[in-house]
């Protein structure tokens, strides 16, 4: 397969991959969430080709004896392990959390009526406050930080408020550990950042 049948192939994945994708309410600021993947797979695979030539070319000339690798160095590319993440549990979330960062929002210095906490319990139940309007609902946690929250009822009274509900809605996965809590869309991005609330 030529390189130019493989990016053809790759394309047509990548458009039918597009194509399956429901619509939803936040499509509009998601729209080039495909695009900027596709980018990454075509760079991802080009990175590997490109290593698969590399490591290929070090044993052809190491078997051809023409030039053979310093002492003590690899002849493969080296490669970083994994990074391990926390697991995140009922448990490890368990407890009040204050907003320290919120993508696109910038006002969390504002005065509002109430501090702005999210309170996880261990029983899958979520309340708080944005600042003005009492919050509650559940959660859940899949065994590799799969999040999925939903909204109970709530009062809205105007003000600057945090919006806790709109990222716990956003929110696919989180990682927390004893000081941080991260909240991070389906395209792995952070959304959210919280503190342990003292």
């Amino acid at each position: 397969m030529s390189k130019t049948e493989l990016e053809e192939d790759l394309r047509a994945t990548f458009e039918r991959a597009a194509a399956s994708v429901p619509l939803a309410p936040d499509l509009a600021s998601r729209a080039t969430t495909g695009v900027r993947r596709a980018q990454r797979r075509t760079w991802l695979a080009a990175g590997a080709a490109a290593a698969a030539v590399a490591v290929i070319a070090g044993v052809a000339f190491s078997l051809d004896g023409s030039s053979p690798a310093p002492a003590g160095s690899p002849s493969a590319v080296a490669t970083t392990p994994a990074a391990t993440t926390p697991v995140t549990t009922m448990q490890t979330l368990a407890g009040s959390w204050r907003p320290v960062r919120l993508d696109g929002f910038t006002a969390l210095k504002v005065a509002r009526p109430d501090d702005p906490i999210l309170t996880f319990n261990s029983d899958g139940t979520w309340t708080g406050s944005d600042g003005c309007n009492g919050l509650q609902g559940t959660f859940s946690i899949g065994q590799r930080g799969e999040f999925t929250a939903r909204v109970g009822a709530q009062r809205l009274v105007g003000c600057d408020n945090v919006p806790h509900t709109a990222i716990l809605q956003a929110a696919k996965r989180i990682v927390s550990n004893q000081t941080t809590l991260q909240f991070f869309a389906g395209d792995g991005l952070e959304v959210a950042r919280y503190a342990r609330a003292r």
